[in-house]
């Protein structure tokens, strides 16, 4: 009786384990593919998630950030990616990330930030209140729990995102997170270190 019971026990765990792959696996493979939810897609890069619900978000969040990774030049104004919002965003992003961590000095491996973009001050507001319970009085904000940067598509440019990119990478680089004070004098150090 007792050998029927640790089989019984041994075939549901073998079940719940092959449940648990297949579910990982499909996650694993739909987050590659772009799938980020029902209403969401994202663009991956080097070191962010960016996640928007519609083409024209990511076109116009890409168009608000004017930041040239390296510089201007001819090669830049003749890349490959010319007209490939998803790439041109991604350069930016990644740019802009490791400029700030090298102006703080702290490279090194990192956490994926993610950033939601949302398509109208409308949706932004929303979301505040849908997360804080309070009406929305900034242009963008970041989480440290859910390590999430979230912003309007259409009111930002390079300096929000980079402040917001340097907390991210300011809260996860040191083993104890530093206090909001000291987080902030950091941030806007990078601020103007960067001059956007």
């Amino acid at each position: 009786m007792r050998v029927d019971l640790v089989y019984t026990y041994s075939k549901r765990l073998s079940c719940l384990c092959a449940f648990a792959l297949v579910f990982f696996v499909v996650g694993f493979l739909e987050g590659k593919s772009g799938f980020c939810g029902e209403s969401w897609q994202c663009v991956e890069t080097k070191y962010a998630v960016i996640h928007y619900k519609h083409q024209e978000s990511l076109r116009a969040f890409d168009d608000q950030i004017n930041y040239t990774p390296g510089g201007w030049s001819l090669g830049n104004l003749f890349s490959s990616e010319s007209g490939n919002v998803s790439g041109s965003i991604a350069k930016k992003v990644d740019g802009i990330f490791e400029e700030i961590q090298t102006i703080l000095d702290m490279r090194g491996h990192v956490k994926k930030v993610t950033i939601n973009v949302y398509s109208s001050k409308k949706d932004f507001h929303e979301a505040y209140f849908t997360i804080t319970g309070a009406p929305c009085r900034i242009r963008a904000w970041y989480i440290f729990e859910v390590n999430t940067i979230y912003v309007n598509g259409e009111d930002v440019h390079e300096g929000i995102l980079a402040h917001e990119i340097a907390h991210s990478i300011i809260d996860h680089y040191f083993s104890v997170r530093p206090p909001k004070a000291t987080a902030e004098i950091l941030a806007r150090y990078v601020d103007e270190q960067l001059g956007f």
